[in-house]
């Protein structure tokens, strides 16, 4: 696991807590620094801090979810900025969470134990299929890879856990609400629109027409389903 924050303090705390807590980390104190480590360690999950010299946290999450290596990195983002907007990008360019500061210890634990669960426990999705087919839309819930006529597309470890999610209860309609429940955990204090964010970022990855989806389609005044097989 690789901590990154620029505050000597808040670093040191926050390994000391994840190291109690069994985790193996390794830190560094700015972005150049982090995507190094990153690109060496290959690390189970990267929390990030969002203002870091050199390069800061968003640049950082950018390049990693660019690079075909490290796109399934899990990766939390420690903000200090109460500004909504800083987070919500931080969550388009793929964040898998976020934790505002100042924040407890024990709650970037628990963050990071409940995204770690959610991507690395579970082999199969509910019901027990461990591939499903929409069309040409193909999901494999053993290698967490999703295809679209037989191309590969590169989710981030949320992005793949909402629409397994949903592959599971086909035509099922779930609100923003239900799915921040089910996917961001109950510590989870956020915005119903970071699910709305995630998925806009979906549709642009699965859809042929992101503007009319075929697959994750909208139910006005209700929520998102999953299509018809």
């Amino acid at each position: 696991m690789l901590v990154v924050e620029d505050e000597p303090d808040i670093r040191d705390l926050v390994v000391l807590h994840l190291t109690r807590e069994g985790f193996r980390c390794r830190s560094a104190g700015n972005g150049i620094e982090a995507l190094r480590e990153v690109r060496a360690a290959r690390p189970d999950l990267v929390v990030l801090d969002l203002m870091l010299p050199e390069m800061d946290g968003l640049e950082v999450c950018r390049r990693l979810r660019a690079e075909t290596a490290t796109a399934g990195i899990p990766i939390i983002m420690l903000t200090a900025k109460a500004d909504e907007v800083d987070r919500v990008v931080g969550l388009e360019l793929g964040a898998d969470d976020y934790v505002a500061k100042p924040f407890s210890p024990r709650e970037v634990v628990a963050r990071v134990r409940a995204v770690l669960r959610r991507t690395q426990g579970a082999a199969t999705v509910a019901g027990g299929e461990e591939l499903i087919r929409f069309r040409e839309l193909e999901i494999d819930a053993r290698t967490r890879e999703v295809r679209v006529d037989d191309r590969r597309v590169e989710l981030t470890p949320k992005e793949f856990d909402l629409l397994r999610f949903m592959a599971s209860s086909p035509r099922t309609v779930f609100n923003r609400l239900q799915l921040l429940d089910e996917l961001w955990d109950l510590a989870f204090r956020g915005d119903p629109s970071t699910v709305t964010v995630h998925i806009r970022r979906l549709r642009e990855k699965i859809e042929r027409d992101p503007a009319n989806p075929v697959f994750l389609q909208t139910i006005w005044g209700v929520g998102y389903k999953l299509g018809r097989p």
